[in-house]
């Protein structure tokens, strides 16, 4: 049997074991992964894929690299796993000081998980710890995970379904959305101003004031990639500290070099009340964390939270690697390389009627896609195209590039790849994005 039969029917056979053998909740991009290096998947078929995606903002320092896989294959000749709560090891240790160093301000003291969900779950119960309240406020539109916990933050009833209700002492406040929001005409300074009031206004509507935490990301990610104006991070940690709560950033997604510095609240004037990471931590490996404070962290006593997993050797082994490479120039490369990634997409705007907005930081961007010919929700900017996305999605796949779609309405591509992705690949995708409107825009 030739390579290309066999792969063939590898290919079949992982779709095959998917559909029977997995609960029926995977979302296919239609590309079985044998192996991935650096930017490049390769499908059982030896079919190659430029990622522009990395695993929904997870392989930063790029797929398969070396110092990381040293540093795991390594820590598992020495010891895989002991319960890091249970038996201190060392790898948790150096771990958690490194994060001690290079997270914001005074943020000290980190509690290791296996995932994003959990490092906001386990925020919330931190600070409702500290606060001795228990409502917490997050953003419409805002994505925090899936599980009942942190799916109650989550600000998009498509996630939810049929798992309502969740926590009781969850509300949300409007999103700092500039391109659907009837305030759009305003300055940034006027913008901020005025969506960060809208904050406080729910907390004096839809609360009784017993505000444990305010939930934010810095940059909504599952939201369609928007971008708070300058100073609007900080007015919302003064709305917080106001009420006696804390901000809790979520740097699952832009955490790890993924917006030009190693965290997105690094380019606001804020030290978050706590911060939790995941994805990008460790490169592909399970890991999460949040870190706060030695105030605020040691509100916890012993047996308040614990994770059997959470610190796993392996994992902070592979995250020691990954921050390392990321400090070695590559954090700085997505910060230039991002500068002209929205340069060049800002120009799809003026080309493409169905581009509505792009927008984004460092190289975590998105191309919102609308009807032009009609009016969207608000009645401010044009319809979003959902189908012209997917559209946009599979002729991008087949010409070898997998770029992902999110957003509230499912209408913005994704720029996510790894970090270490090269000028020329980045070239390669926006000249095929332009050509697939092109080709989108001529069928019309």
């Amino acid at each position: 049997m030739s390579r290309k039969n066999r792969s063939e029917v590898a290919n079949e056979e992982v779709e095959d074991r998917y559909e029977e053998y997995l609960m029926p909740i995977w979302k296919s991009l239609n590309v079985p992964i044998e192996r991935a290096s650096g930017c490049v998947l390769e499908d059982f078929e030896g079919n190659e894929y430029l990622d522009v995606f990395s695993g929904i903002s997870v392989t930063n320092v790029g797929h398969g690299n070396d110092a990381v896989v040293e540093a795991a294959k390594n820590q598992l000749d020495e010891l895989v796993h002991s319960c890091s709560y249970v038996h201190p090891h060392q790898q948790a240790g150096r771990l958690a000081e490194r994060l001690a160093e290079v997270t914001p301000g005074d943020l000290k003291k980190s509690f290791f998980c296996n995932s994003g969900t959990e490092a906001v779950e386990g925020a919330v119960k931190l600070a409702r710890k500290y606060t001795g309240s228990k409502e917490v406020i997050a953003l419409e539109m805002g994505f925090h995970g899936r599980t009942l916990g942190s799916l109650a933050l989550t600000g998009n009833h498509s996630y939810k379904h049929e798992m309502g209700p969740t926590m009781n002492d969850a509300t949300h406040a409007p999103a700092p959305y500039r391109y659907r929001s009837e305030y759009r005409d305003l300055s940034d300074e006027e913008f901020a101003e005025r969506t960060a009031a809208t904050i406080e206004h729910v907390i004096g509507t839809h609360t009784s004031d017993d505000v444990a935490a305010i939930v934010v990301e810095p940059i909504m990610g599952e939201g369609g990639i928007v971008v708070p104006p300058a100073g609007w991070l900080e007015q919302v940690q003064e709305i917080a500290h106001d009420h006696d709560a804390l901000l809790v950033v979520d740097e699952v997604q832009t955490g790890y070099g993924r917006t030009g510095k190693l965290f997105a609240s690094e380019h606001a004037d804020v030290t978050p009340d706590i911060l939790t990471q995941a994805k990008g931590i460790a490169n592909g490996l399970p890991l999460g964390a949040f870190t706060a404070s030695e105030r605020v962290a040691d509100a916890f006593e012993s047996g308040d939270h614990l994770s059997t997993f959470g610190g796993n050797p392996v994992a902070c082994a592979a995250s020691l690697a990954t921050i390392d490479e990321l400090q070695n120039g590559i954090v700085d490369d997505a910060a230039s390389k991002g500068t002209w990634l929205s340069e060049r997409l800002a120009e799809l705007e003026s080309e493409f009627g169905v581009v509505g907005d792009t927008r984004g930081r460092g190289l975590m961007h998105g191309v919102e896609l609308v009807d032009p010919a009609e009016t969207g929700p608000r009645g401010v900017a044009a319809a979003p195209d959902a189908e012209l996305a997917a559209s946009v999605a599979k002729t991008l796949r087949e010409r070898g590039i997998i770029m992902g779609v999110g957003g509230y309405y499912k209408n913005v591509m994704r720029f996510q790849p790894p970090l270490t992705i090269s000028r020329n690949q980045l070239e390669r995708t926006v000249s095929a994005l332009r050509e697939a409107l092109r080709e989108e825009s001529t069928d019309e």
